[in-house]
This record gives structure tokens, C-alpha cells and sequence, in this order.
């Protein structure tokens, strides 16, 4: 009886694990010999203008070993495919197979190739990983933003996360009776979705041409960093926005570090006053001694004294004549006018982060605020939006919203949205617009900028310098010297944006900011490969008066130092000339003897000419490819011919 009941009891139950728990049973057993895992999607690109890649998704594997699994028989010959595979040392490959190990993983990742050499091999494991390359380095890193342990941090990355990062796939894996994978038994159950595709405006010749010139410029000064930007004015597109500190391109300082403008902000006062009929650029203003005594504060001038008209305060920024002129400014008008520029909001660039900077509103004034507004202080701006309002002034009185997006694409690439232009607001009428910036083509001519001048073009702009501000600190010792600049005045193509935090020893803009913009026009015409259009150009300089040196030859006489090129008068029927100046800025150059220089002067010799840089390794230059003086054309890449240095 024991038997039978024992027996029935067996049944009941089994019956009741197969039939009743079967499915969950089942369950449990496939999940001890096999796993379900999450496959990586590949992110989608980003691009520049023209297509360049500036970050894509790169396919590597990383390859582990368990020496345990190795067949005795076929340890010598794995250890062998693993050194001529991966390209290791026999140190390294016998470290990877050593029995007193479990597992090891060898060092670096390898590219997809590995696989048709050691998938399906006992103890050999491989794992695909996707990583993040930039082709070209650096170079835009602040503004494509990076990927930290698999989530997007900063930049166009972390803007457009959900259209970059696409949709992961998955795969079954088997394993064995102890639980380790199968080499060779993986399955894919689902197809992970790559992302789509962000095309921006950033345009990577300029972007190239910017950085150099910025780098250079805080070497030169010992700048604590600086920020250049480089905008169409008609259009809002940013070309290039490259932000310097520590020798790295990682931060956004162009939209998120505020600074006092000083300077700068002047031709905004002029503006204001002119748009509104309160003063004509010919009234006069009495500026007295050079001083003047607001609420308590001082305003002080340099150099100057007696009656000066509103443009020539402008023109030689007279901080007493643009205050004095901005007095039938009311503290509404006044507000409203930097307001309309775009000073104190954001500009709604597709980019995290950005800041707002600070204009009071003037029930927070004081009985200083108003002369101080006037010349620039008392107010934070953003380089992004300095370079913004210089484009109104430059496009004839439109503050463009900054485009930095200009398609975005699906996996397949198909656009799924397209970015045009877009006008914020009218802000002053185009005879105004116009009217200020002949007031800053003299600045640079005669004026505050001359350093920005160019020799075939004429160039509209202003210099500031102010001393650094901190809100929890107050005044500092260090100072911004910024220089905003857009070119040709007269058909203006390029607004150019630089700043230098606290250079030593001279730190006016007009003296270490206003260089930066005339080398980065200067390599602008140059390179091939830039946005300019060259048709508008030539028309802009059969306008202008002309020297007969072309700015590009000016570098190549003196391509470390280069001097300023003389203006002077031109014959009435010189529109030929200078025409024919203009296209001879376009035309090849004898590539220089470089041998023997250092490999930075070198690289920024080649970089005056327009000439594209590359080198194998570092060491002693022995000569080019192309060989000097043979003819090149602005744009062409330069490879330069280096001796590897000795250890010893």
C-alpha cells in the first residue's frame, strides 16, 4: 500500500511539473543556458557644412582570454594568432595565456578585422564596442560635446540626444553547464537601429583657421584663454565657435561665461541715439578735460579734450563724449535699445547651457547706471551675443537667432527637419545700421582697430577692454580685451568675434585682439575651402581703395610677425587694380623652406599661407611634400618630412 501511494504521489507531481509548471520550468531552463543581452546601437554622425565628419560611432572589439579553457594542445598556437593578431609583444601575449590566471583582458581595442581571426576559438573572447571618434581631434569638441560612460554630456551630443543615440537591438547568447558563454552560439533576436544625423554650420576650415589663430594669440599674450566666433551676419549661421582654456576645447565659455563688454557696447549707444533722432553723428560734445564726474564716479579719457563730434567719440572710444552724447537716452529708452540687440536673454542656440548675462532693468538702477550702461559696464554680455548685434549692424539693422543646425537627418538619411534662417527683429533702420558701421570702418582705419586693418578690404569694427568682473568678487586685476570686427564693410560677409582673458602685459583689444581677427580673415582668404564667396568679394574690392600688396603676400614676406599693410591713395580708374589684388589674395604660393625650424613655427608659417599641415611623428624637419618652392593653392595640405629623434 506504502508503494502505491508513494508511487501516485510521484505521478501527481510530476504531472503537476510538467503539465501545470511547465512553462515556468522551461523558462528557468533556458535561462541557465542562455542569456538575453542588450546590443549597442551605433550613433548617428555629426557633421559639418559640407559633410566633413566631426564625431561618429566606430566599431572596435575588446578581446579577453581564459587561459583555463585553452586546450593543452593549441595553447602555442593561440598564443601565437593572438601576437600576430593584435600586434602585441611576446611579453604581452604569454601574460594573456598564462594558467595562473582565469581572466585577462588585453590591453586596447582592435578593429571589427579581429574577428574573422579569433571568433570561435575555446577560451578567446571578443565584445563588440562602439566608441566615439573624432577625426579631427579637438578641434570642435565644446561644441559636438562628448560621451561619458554611455550617456551624452554637453554639445550638439547631449542637444540631440534623442536623435543621435538610435534604439538598441538584442541577442540571445548561449552558455554552458557552468554558465560561461559559447564561442560562436550568439543569436540576434533584434536589430539594433542606428541613429540619424546632425548636420551643422560650423564650417571646419574656418573652425581650423580660428583655433590657430586663438591658440597663438593666448600663447603670445599668456592669456588665461580666449574666445573666438566667427558668424554670417546675414544669416545668423555660426562658422566656427571656439572657446581656449588650459590649452583645451572642451568648455562653451561663448555662451556660458558672461563678461563686461566695455568698449564693445558703444556703437550699440550710438545706435539708440541715432535711431531715435536725439543726435546726429556730426553734433558736438564738449568732453571737457577728459574727465567727468557721474554720481560719485569718474569717467576718464585718454589723449583727448575740448569738442569732439559723435563720430569721432566713437571713433577714438572716447568714454566722457559717449556718455555725455547718451544723456537724452531715458533710462526706458536706454533699456529697451540693448534690449533689442539682444543683451539680457538668450539666444536660443541648440546648445545647453547657455546663459542669459545681466541688464538690469532700470528700476534697479542707480544715478552711475546710465553712463555706465553707456560705455559698457554695469551689463554682461555673451561673445555669442556681442557677435549677434555686430551682425545687425553689419546685415543692415536684422538681429538674425543664431543658426548652428542646419539639418537633421533619420538613419537612412532622409531629412526630417530643415533649419532656415530666422529674423528675431528689426532693430534699427538700414540707414543707421549703415551710418555706424562707416563710424567703424574708421576706427579700424584710423582709429582704436588698426590692427584689424586688411589691405584689400576694408574692415568695420571696435575694440574693448575691460577689467575682469566677478559677481561675488567685484573688480579683479585682470581684464577682457575683446575686438569685434565684420568684413568687407561694404557687402560684409564674415563677423568676427575674439577675446583674451587677462593677457600679460599689454591687454588693450585694439593691441592683442584686433590681430586675431585680421589673421583669421587673412587665413579666411586664403584657404580654399572657406564659405567666402569669391564673386561678392571682387565686387566688394573694386569699391574699396586698395594697396597694391595683397594681404596674402604681406604673410608671406613676414609669415611670423606680419606687418600691418600701409594704406594709400588710389588713382580714380584703380577698380582694375584692385580687383586684380583681390584675385592675386586667391592665386597659388611658393611653398617656403621650412627645414630646420621648429615643428610649431613651421606648422604656423605653412597655416599664414593657407596651407593645410600634417606630420607622421615628432622630431627634426628635413623637407616637404610638395618640395619647397614648388606652386600651391591656399587649401592644399603640406606634409612635413621629419626625422624621428633619437631616444638616446
Amino acid at each position: 500500500m506504502g508503494w502505491t501511494v508513494s508511487a501516485l504521489v510521484v505521478c501527481v507531481r510530476a504531472a503537476q511539473v510538467q503539465v501545470l509548471e511547465g512553462a515556468e520550468w522551461q523558462v528557468l531552463a533556458d535561462a541557465q543556458h542562455s542569456t538575453d543581452k542588450e546590443v549597442a546601437a551605433a550613433r548617428g554622425a555629426v557633421l559639418d557644412r559640407d559633410g566633413a565628419l566631426l564625431a561618429v560611432s566606430r566599431e572596435t572589439y575588446r578581446v579577453s582570454v581564459a587561459p583555463r579553457e585553452l586546450q593543452d594542445s593549441s595553447v602555442d598556437s593561440v598564443r601565437d594568432l593572438l601576437r600576430t593578431t593584435l600586434d602585441l609583444s611576446a611579453r604581452e601575449t604569454a601574460h594573456l595565456v598564462s594558467r595562473k590566471r582565469r581572466w585577462v583582458v588585453a590591453p586596447g581595442s582592435y578593429p571589427p578585422t579581429v574577428r574573422q581571426q579569433l571568433a570561435g576559438i575555446q577560451g578567446v573572447y571578443l565584445e563588440r564596442v562602439l566608441e566615439r571618434y573624432h577625426p579631427h581631434g579637438d578641434l570642435a569638441r565644446g561644441v559636438i560635446g562628448a560621451i561619458l560612460d554611455g550617456s551624452a554630456a554637453g554639445g550638439i551630443e547631449q542637444a540631440f540626444d534623442d536623435v543621435l543615440r538610435g534604439h538598441p537591438g538584442r541577442e540571445v547568447v548561449a552558455r554552458d553547464n557552468i554558465g560561461r558563454p559559447i564561442p560562436g552560439e550568439t543569436y540576434l533576436v533584434e536589430t539594433p537601429r542606428s541613429g540619424g544625423q546632425v548636420e551643422l554650420t560650423i564650417d571646419l576650415d574656418m573652425q581650423e583657421i580660428a583655433r590657430q589663430a586663438l591658440q597663438e594669440a593666448v600663447e603670445s599674450s599668456q592669456a588665461d584663454g580666449g574666445d573666438v566666433l566667427v558668424t554670417d551676419p546675414k544669416t545668423g549661421e555660426v562658422l566656427a565657435m571656439v572657446s581656449l582654456r588650459g590649452g583645451r576645447t572642451g568648455g562653451l565659455s561663448s555662451i556660458n561665461s558672461p563678461y563686461e563688454p566695455g568698449s564693445t557696447l558703444k556703437p550699440f549707444t550710438v545706435s539708440g541715439l541715432l535711431a531715435r533722432d536725439l543726435v546726429s553723428l556730426s553734433d558736438t560734445v564738449d568732453i571737457g578735460n577728459g574727465t567727468w564726474t557721474v554720481a560719485g564716479r569718474t569717467l576718464h579719457d585718454v589723449g583727448h579734450s575740448g569738442r569732439m563730434t559723435v563720430a569721432d567719440a566713437l571713433r577714438v572710444s572716447s568714454n566722457v563724449g559717449i556718455a555725455k552724447a547718451a544723456q537724452p537716452l531715458t533710462p526706458g529708452a536706454q533699456y529697451e535699445n540693448l534690449r533689442d540687440f539682444g543683451f539680457g536673454a538668450v539666444t536660443g542656440i541648440d546648445l545647453p547651457g547657455e546663459v542669459s548675462g545681466l541688464l538690469r532693468r532700470p528700476d534697479r538702477w542707480t544715478e552711475q547706471s546710465r553712463a555706465s550702461l553707456a560705455i559698457g559696464y554695469e551689463i554682461s554680455v555673451t561673445p555669442l551675443q556681442m557677435a549677434m548685434a555686430y551682425g545687425a549692424l553689419a546685415n543692415g539693422g536684422l538681429l538674425m537667432e543664431p543658426r548652428l543646425v542646419r539639418e537633421v537627418r533619420d538613419a537612412d538619411g532622409d531629412v526630417i527637419e530643415h533649419r532656415e534662417p530666422q529674423v528675431v527683429r528689426r532693430v534699427i533702420s538700414e540707414d543707421v545700421a549703415h551710418a555706424v558701421s562707416r563710424v567703424l570702418v574708421d576706427v579700424v582705419e584710423d582709429g582704436t582697430g588698426t590692427k584689424a586693418r586688411l589691405g584689400v578690404f576694408k574692415v568695420a569694427g571696435k575694440s574693448g577692454t575691460a577689467r575682469s568682473y566677478d559677481a561675488k568678487k567685484g573688480y579683479g586685476s585682470g581684464h577682457a580685451a575683446s575686438f569685434v570686427g565684420f568684413f568687407p564693410a561694404e557687402d560684409p560677409q564674415l563677423v568676427i568675434f575674439v577675446k583674451l582673458e587677462n593677457p600679460k602685459g599689454t591687454y588693450y583689444g585694439g593691441a592683442v585682439a584686433a590681430p586675431v581677427t585680421r589673421a583669421t580673415m587673412e587665413a579666411a582668404l586664403a584657404a580654399r575651402g572657406t564659405p567666402l564667396n569669391r564673386a561678392r568679394l571682387l565686387r566688394s574690392a573694386r569699391q574699396e581703395i586698395a594697396p597694391p600688396v595683397p594681404a596674402q603676400v604681406a604673410f608671406a614676406a613676414q609669415p611670423i610677425d606680419p606687418p600691418v599693410p600701409p594704406t594709400g591713395a588710389a588713382d580714380a580708374d584703380s577698380g582694375a587694380d584692385a580687383e586684380a589684388n583681390a584675385a592675386a589674395a586667391f592665386a597659388g604660393v611658393s611653398l617656403p623652406d621650412v627645414s630646420g625650424l621648429p615643428l610649431r613655427v613651421a606648422a604656423r608659417r605653412l597655416h599664414a599661407l593657407g596651407l593645410r599641415v600634417s606630420q607622421d611623428y615628432q622630431g627634426d624637419i628635413i623637407g616637404t611634400t610638395p618640395e619647397a618652392g614648388a606652386r600651391v593653392l591656399p587649401g592644399d595640405t603640406v606634409r612635413l618630412r621629419v626625422r624621428a629623434r633619437s631616444d638616446g
